[in-house]
């Protein structure tokens, strides 16, 4: 088994997953679901392969399968989600056996996703781009009350 499939049978992430939902039951704009990692970690590796970068890809998903996972933590007690992520992450990828080099790399990646600035090496690069083009905002009945800056919304399907 793929140890990025193991993230998803991981109790601690199963029950983050499962609040995060509780917490974003009306929610009107963008969700932190499952298919919100996914489409992420589907465009991540678009983006590698494009680029012709050595990520490996299961490196790839992990990252994309953990670095919202801390919204349930931001939710809780308003810790930033990105640190959140990166507390929650290096417990879940410790466990399943991910290298102290690996888990460096996704922890870092995580905390760099909601900089403005493109982060500086090539896994948070992919994330931070991943995670803004995996919104369609062209077809959001809230794009006009969402608080992202039109420059950084999706007015057409792109990648």
């Amino acid at each position: 088994m793929e140890r990025y499939q193991q993230i998803l049978e991981h109790a601690l992430y199963r029950e983050a997953l499962q609040k995060i939902n509780i917490y974003e039951k009306d929610r009107k704009f963008c969700c932190h679901t499952l298919e919100h990692f996914c489409d992420v970690a589907r465009i991540m590796y678009i983006l590698a392969l494009e680029e012709q970068s050595d990520l490996e890809q299961d490196v790839i998903y992990a990252t994309a399968l953990l670095h919202d996972i801390g919204r349930v933590i931001e939710y809780k007690d308003g810790t930033p989600h990105d640190k959140a992520s990166q507390d929650m992450a290096k417990i879940i990828l410790t466990d399943i056996g991910y290298n102290a080099d690996e888990i460096q790399l996704i922890i870092d990646a995580i905390g760099s996703h909601r900089k403005k600035e493109e982060p500086e090496h090539t896994l948070a690069s992919h994330l931070y781009r991943a995670d803004d083009l995996s919104r369609n905002c062209f077809a959001c009945a809230m794009t006009k009350e969402c608080y992202w800056d039109e420059t950084r919304k999706n007015h057409t399907l792109t990648l």
